[in-house]
């Protein structure tokens, strides 16, 4: 299929599917609608046939896009927390936090710092934060949204401030094609301190999690979890899933940090660690080579076999049931791993069939634009392009090759400020995308409804974003002043963050008032 240039209609699939899935609350017809859109505009643009066109490129697209590392990941991981749960080791490891952590806050305080713990890939973020802790935070009523919130929030943005995660590789294999740094890794490490983003979204999660200044949709999602209510109404009392009795908290921890010590020694071995070619037995030259998706395969499975070897001999469960459950926990994972297809379905319709990548390099070349306000111009286009097609790796490796020459041919000075924008944006667009694959598996985590972690998550991200674009609009203004640049975004955040919490107040009382009446 060869690509086809829609200009302005090459934006129209992602619109309409984000459209609907935030009107709707519905996203498997949204992402289907959207997909069945892009194919159909392709189709036109190309002269095929209108009706099998558009379905033949759909689904042949379809097939060509699915990951099915990342799938067959997804589904042992699931497999893994169903197990862990049937032996009883989840159970265990609820009772003992509690008697451990004392309060609310600090069980959101554990899920915040536990995400930056688990720095090395989102995926196995997101689903790993969501496990160990929704125990916990069920027990002190935090709603799943703010749970989801955490784990989406202590994901993307700490894997791209990270040297040694996929995330920091995905970006060195695009630095370069630019040919402008002498060490990939020596200009990634000089972005951190200028992705503003990722640093005022991690901050936030801490600001809110201490102060509980919630607003929007989260504070309304947290006040109906403190009176046991779900969004929807009461909470359901469905069938609890059965458990051993005789499960510890081992049973919970071993298998998840043999999980973490398999991630780390398959990335490694993917990346040539232990391989013929000198250039990456170096730990960070062999993560930086790796790849993530087999390596997270390999641990997982791992991890079911060092599962497998605690609960069967020591009679948890059988054999038979050890298997049974595995096929369980699988089809749990079902509706995710059918959204995270559809979605890079989507994002491929985009990319590799309408050129929408071709089409925002276009106005980013053709506008014009000042140095001065091209950090904040290309935070803004990044994070569009980002949000529209649900991916940051494929955001980033589209632009960097166009903004760092741009920039280095107005002002070399601003170079790693326009690519910490460019992170950033992108960063901030997977971040709070609905068809996202990290806002996908942050929902399956926490097990929260996908559109209410959407709808709740939108408003702090957004907030963080506007903070960062204006921290950015000072570093161009400024000429690159790190203190006077990022001071600003922080004061901004926070005066804002206490702002909107005394808004939400007044609203509250107001009703209350009328209520009285």
């Amino acid at each position: 299929m060869q690509p086809y240039a829609a200009e302005w209609w090459s934006i129209l699939p992602p619109i309409v599917a984000i459209g609907l899935a935030l009107l709707t609350k519905e996203v498997f017809s949204s992402l289907l609608v959207g997909i069945f859109t892009g194919t159909l505009i392709y189709a036109c643009g190309t002269d095929a046939n209108i009706l099998m066109g558009t379905m033949e490129t759909a689904f042949s697209l379809m097939a060509k896009k699915v990951d099915f590392n990342i799938l067959i990941f997804c589904s042992l991981l699931g497999a893994l927390v169903y197990l862990i749960s049937l032996s009883g080791g989840t159970v265990a490891y609820g009772k003992a936090s509690t008697k451990v952590i004392k309060g609310r806050r600090s069980s959101l305080l554990s899920t915040s710092g536990l995400g930056i713990a688990i720095f090395i890939d989102d995926y196995f973020n997101c689903l790993t934060v969501g496990t160990v802790m929704r125990p916990v935070t069920d027990f002190y009523k935090v709603s799943r949204a703010k749970l989801a919130y955490i784990i989406d929030s202590t994901a993307a943005p700490v894997c791209i401030i990270a040297p040694i995660s996929s995330w920091a590789a995905a970006v060195g294999s695009s630095l370069k094609d630019t040919g402008a740094f002498d060490s990939d890794i020596g200009a990634f490490v000089a972005t951190i301190p200028w992705n503003f983003y990722a640093l005022l979204s991690l901050f936030m999660v801490f600001f809110i999690c201490i102060t509980n200044l919630d607003f929007g949709p989260m504070r309304r999602s947290e006040l109906r979890a403190a009176q046991g209510l779900s969004t929807d109404g009461p909470v359901e009392q469905s069938e609890e899933l059965k458990y051993n009795p005789r499960g510890t908290i081992w049973d919970m921890l071993v298998p998840l940090l043999s999980l973490m010590l398999f991630a780390v020694l398959a990335l490694m071995y993917t990346g040539g660690y232990w391989g013929a070619d000198p250039k990456f037995h170096g730990f960070q030259a062999a993560i930086g080579n790796s790849s993530a998706s087999i390596s997270l395969v390999f641990a997982s499975f791992g991890a079911l076999i060092v599962a497998l070897l605690m609960y069967v001999p020591r009679k948890l469960m059988s054999f038979g049931e050890f298997f049974s459950g595995s096929v369980e926990g699988m089809k749990l994972m079902l509706p995710a791993n059918i959204i995270l297809i559809l979605a890079w379905t989507l994002s491929g319709v985009c990319r590799d069939l309408l050129s929408t990548p071709q089409f925002m390099q276009h106005l980013v070349t053709s506008s014009g634009m000042s140095a001065m306000f091209l950090p904040v111009i290309v935070f803004s286009i990044a994070a569009f392009l980002s949000f529209s097609m649900g991916t940051a790796w494929g955001t980033f490796g589209i632009l960097i090759p166009i903004v760092v020459p741009i920039i280095q041919a107005l002002d070399p000075t601003l170079t790693v400020v326009v690519l910490s924008a460019t992170l950033a944006g992108s960063v901030f667009g997977d971040h709070c995308s609905p068809i996202s694959d990290t806002t996908i598996l942050s929902s399956a985590g926490a097990q929260c409804n996908h559109m209410e972690h959407v709808s709740t998550q939108i408003p702090y991200a957004l907030l963080a974003a506007i903070c960062a674009g204006l921290g950015y609009l000072v570093a161009g203004i400024s000429g690159g002043s790190l203190l006077l640049s990022l001071g600003t975004a922080f004061a901004a955040l926070v005066a804002a963050t206490v702002v909107l919490h005394m808004i939400g107040d007044k609203k509250r009382e107001y009703q209350a008032d009328g209520c009285a009446r």
